[in-house]
């Protein structure tokens, strides 16, 4: 039993339950070891019929996604901020029932991405193309580039390191301006927050220009200060290199990884990315931060109204050819073109498709999630049909569990463990409808210190030889590296 690298998973996943108290500018307060500021938020009301809704710190807490129906984007003040320990709510005077109406109980469920201060390295080189360029790309050990002169987007309050050690950038230094094209476009350098380096030491803006072509390694690295301008980044000596940068207090920041461009937010410790793209309609990769292949991706397209389609990687013995509907019962649809028959990477996934995950300039949101020991698990079961059901180990004591029978119709299934805090737990919420909280009578499962075990013959969960697919989520790891080993209830 390895250790795990999540001794809280807290830090990173959260179920809150409240009630609602119709008041305006509620803060909803996490309960966990370590605050958690959630870049992923899904709400759903537990005591009456309404829809799910879902948010993240990329798209702007008041951008409502609905989980259960294959609705565009929508805009209300149900959630009106990120907190760095949860999250605040509008009241009901709003109009809104999905997050706060008088004496409605809630359960929300909480993830971190790349939070409220990523760092990320980029490496930049010249390039002839119509006359010297920029190009850029994620990491200094990268070896293909974006386009030239492409416009970034950052993130306020991150801090980016901008290499421009490789050897054709010798003559051009670069630097940062609130004026395009910098001082050959009438404007001056811009200075805040930005460090100047050559050869790992720290040295003046004008030591920088005149050492640069002799340096070995050379570095500008900027922390994005809040509500900072738009800047543009040119060349010291030589005019029309640059491009700009747009500086969001969104989260998230250009990855180049992909044959187009995404915005990506992501933690690579929790496994669990954000991800922006707008699609071409032809093929096409895209860069997910995640540094290890996706076990688990979710898409939404966020200006039209095509269902969630999910990959998940013990979906068949296909899963790149196969994929599941959130906001429905289905069973897996075989369909190649939405991911090329083309298995993600540790850097990129594929889409092909069209009107699912790449309609030509339609805007998508993606949530992918990689497993890690000890703090998550995206795996596949066979059911047994019998109350004394199948054991899924998954290395954790589960605090969130979802399911889905992939080889005919059954809903999605959620469980978690402030709703349920003990066995047998039966009281589940289904992705596809509005309906409330259901208990499943003799109950669904027991959760135990290293997984989770299947109590009833139910056609969604356990129907004899059926297939199904799971992510599970830890309250607390099997073996912490302060060798603390949990206990089930």
């Amino acid at each position: 039993m390895a250790y795990t690298t999540v001794n809280d998973p807290s830090a990173y996943f959260q179920t809150k339950i409240y009630t609602g108290d119709g008041t305006e500018d509620r803060n909803i307060t996490n309960d966990g070891n370590t605050n958690l500021q959630p870049d992923w938020i899904w709400i759903k009301r537990r005591n009456g019929a309404d829809r799910h809704v879902a948010l993240d710190s990329c798209r702007g807490a008041t951008k409502n996604l609905t989980p259960n129906n294959s609705n565009a984007e929508d805009t209300n003040n149900g959630m009106t901020a990120f907190q760095s320990n949860g999250f605040q709510v509008g009241g009901q005077d709003e109009g809104v029932s999905i997050t706060n109406w008088n004496s409605f109980t809630y359960a929300a469920w909480q993830w971190a991405a790349g939070g409220a201060a990523p760092t990320q390295t980029y490496r930049v080189v010249v390039v002839s193309d119509g006359g010297n360029k920029y190009r850029w790309r994620n990491s200094a050990n990268s070896a293909t580039f974006a386009q030239s002169a492409v416009t970034l987007d950052l993130q306020e309050g991150g801090t980016y390191t901008i290499d421009g050690s490789d050897s054709t950038m010798d003559s051009h230094p670069i630097k940062l301006s609130t004026t395009s094209n910098g001082t050959h476009g009438g404007g001056s350098s811009y200075n805040t927050g930005v460090v100047y380096k050559l050869d790992g030491s720290t040295v003046t803006e004008s030591a920088y220009v005149s050492g640069y072509a002799t340096a070995t390694t050379r570095q500008l690295v900027i922390t994005v200060a809040a509500s900072a301008p738009t800047l543009y980044y040119y060349c010291h000596y030589h005019s029309g290199m640059g491009g700009q940068i747009n500086t969001n207090s969104l989260f998230g920041s250009t990855n180049f990884d992909g044959s187009i461009l995404s915005v990506v937010s992501a933690n690579t410790t929790a496994g669990f990315s954000i991800v922006s793209y707008t699609g071409t309609g032809s093929l096409a990769t895209v860069g997910h931060g995640l540094g290890a292949s996706p076990h688990m991706m979710i898409f939404k397209r966020t200006d039209s109204n095509p269902d969630w389609t999910v990959y998940h990687h013990k979906n068949t013995s296909e899963p790149a050819t196969e994929f599941l509907i959130l906001n429905g019962t289905d069973a897996t649809t075989d369909n190649a073109n939405n991911f090329n028959d083309t298995a993600p990477t540790s850097t990129v996934f594929t889409i092909n498709d069209a009107g699912k995950v790449n309609a030509s300039s339609g805007t998508y949101i993606v949530y992918c999630f990689t497993s890690i020991k000890g703090y998550s698990k995206f795996g596949g079961y066979t059911g047994n049909g019998s109350s004394n059901g199948t054991f899924v180990y998954t290395g954790f004591k589960p605090a969130w569990i979802m399911t889905k029978r992939t080889d005919s119709t059954g809903a999605w299934n959620i469980q978690d463990h402030k709703r349920s805090p003990f066995n047998v737990q039966d009281n589940f919420i289904q992705t596809d409808v509005d309906a409330e909280a259901a208990a499943g009578g003799t109950g669904i499962w027991d959760s135990y210190s290293n997984g989770f075990k299947l109590r009833q013959n139910l056609s969604s969960t356990n129907n004899n030889g059926s297939s199904y697919i799971y992510m599970a989520f830890a309250e607390q790891p099997l073996v912490a590296t302060n060798n603390i080993v949990a206990t089930a209830r």
